[in-house]
């Protein structure tokens, strides 16, 4: 009876970690490592953007983002899939060095699945979320924001370089929406497209 409740209780704590572990469950082949991505990772990162597609005038933005990101799974399989999502928070400052307005500060959710070859230190991604923050808005001018606070979409795609165990560089291609989510009438908006670059520790 003992070996019975013994094993029962090994067992079921077997599952919690297959459940709760953060990775999925694969065979380990003679000579191959298990694939443990990074927990957690902290980036700094900058962008250059530029208004596109109806821009109301002619915007230059500067994008700095500090970010912090999440392990929440790992797909472990021999195909292109192979990789792991992440869960992020960001804070965005962004001063507007053309345009009616002049700053930009705000937030933003989303989530990145980042693909990892085999063997490779070059790791594709791709990401996308949503936020909120405010603007210093001028709605008396023509084009300018109707109001301070302002929504936001990010999406962006790039490649990361495995520096070493805890750095890694990323260069990238990012594409930014602000609107205030028809608050105001007119409700112009900005859709803005860029490089950025960044620098990610991982612990």
């Amino acid at each position: 009876m003992k070996h019975a409740r013994a094993s029962a209780v090994l067992l079921f704590l077997s599952n919690c970690f297959y459940l709760f572990g953060g990775t999925t469950e694969t065979q380990v082949e003679p000579g191959r490592s298990d694939f443990n991505p990074p927990r957690f990772e902290f980036a700094i990162e900058s962008a250059y953007l530029l208004g596109a597609i109806n821009a109301p005038a002619s915007y230059e933005i500067g994008a700095e983002f500090l970010t912090g990101r999440i392990r929440w799974g790992v797909v472990d399989r021999d195909t292109w899939l192979r990789g792991y999502n992440q869960f992020y928070v960001s804070a965005m400052a962004e001063p507007i060095f053309r345009g009616i307005e002049n700053y930009y500060f705000g937030f933003n959710l989303g989530f990145r699945y980042n693909f990892v070859p085999r063997g490779s230190r070059f790791v594709p991604y791709i990401s996308g979320g949503v936020g909120g923050g405010w603007i210093d808005s001028h709605a008396n001018i023509t084009g300018g924001q109707g109001q301070d606070f302002t929504f936001n979409i990010l999406s962006a795609a790039g490649i990361s370089y495995i520096v070493n165990d805890h750095w890694k560089l990323d260069v990238g291609a990012l594409y930014q929406h602000l609107s205030n989510g028809g608050q105001t009438d007119p409700n112009p908006s900005l859709n803005l497209f860029g490089p950025q670059a960044g620098l990610t520790y991982s612990f």
